[in-house]
């Protein structure tokens, strides 16, 4: 939705940025009256603040994941439902600590379902829980092959997100489609075809979506790595990195390594 972010307090006169702090209320005084100000932007974000501290500890505690399940899978899917990539106007990539999250959240329920969980998932759900809220992501080669759904799912579902978000504001927002900056005339000129790219990415991660995230963790790294060089390159005016978006787009594959 397109909001005015700047606020001003028709209580004290303050003004702050809804876009940054996510408050209604005025930080000064705690009014709930307000005025906007300035032009309207579009803004699917939140100012929201990853928090596992509490479960961390609680498993700690009980030292099954299965035991703190249904709290932490609520406190992700509140965190994930108010994730956007439009702050402001601005389109943003889909960051480490939201992947994480998403990931998490499909394997905590991957290995609350599972009868006879390994070791091995139980340990790497452990070790995302510790690293989630701090912006990491474990490497596509620590993934346990039981958990490869889990983050193949979680991150289709982040970047069909961004895709949706990249839409609104390559058609609302960006001036990349205007002919008034060199670099952006030098984007529409070159072979790379921005709308191109992105009806691409979209059909991939369609069909991730139908095979349930049954995808190569390879082929789930190689998504993010598309999705932020086309948020670098179109943001920035950068054609190598959307012609690095190409060639990853020409390489994914849905089939495992061994099977190619």
């Amino acid at each position: 939705m397109k909001i005015r972010g700047q606020r001003q307090c028709s209580e004290c006169g303050h003004e702050w940025s809804y876009f940054d702090t996510g408050q209604v209320a005025c930080p000064a005084c705690g009014s709930l009256k307000s005025v906007g100000r300035g032009e309207r932007k579009t803004h699917t974000d939140s100012a929201i603040e990853l928090d596992l501290s509490a479960h961390q500890q609680a498993l700690d505690a009980e030292t099954d994941v299965s035991m703190i399940a249904e709290g932490l899978t609520t406190t992700l899917r509140d965190y994930i439902r108010q994730r956007g990539f439009l702050n402001g106007g601005t389109l943003q990539p889909p960051d480490d600590t939201l992947l994480s999250a998403a990931e998490l959240l499909h394997a905590v329920d991957v290995l609350d379902r599972c009868r006879h969980p390994t070791d091995e998932a139980r340990l790497y759900v452990t070790k995302l829980l510790g690293v989630a809220n701090d912006g990491h992501r474990p490497t596509p080669n620590s993934v346990p092959t039981s958990l490869t759904t889990a983050r193949g799912l979680a991150y289709t579902e982040v970047l069909s997100t961004f895709h949706q978000d990249f839409t609104k504001w390559i058609t609302e927002e960006s001036s990349v489609m205007d002919g008034s900056v060199q670099s952006v005339t030098e984007m529409q000129e070159s072979d790379v075809s921005i709308h191109q790219l992105r009806e691409r990415l979209d059909t991939y991660l369609t069909r991730s979506e139908a095979l349930q995230g049954d995808i190569p963790v390879e082929t789930s790294e190689r998504f993010v790595i598309i999705a932020r060089k086309l948020h670098h390159g179109v943001v920035n005016h950068d054609t190598d990195a959307l012609e690095t978006a190409r060639m990853k787009l020409n390489s994914v594959s849905f089939d495992s390594p061994a099977t190619e």
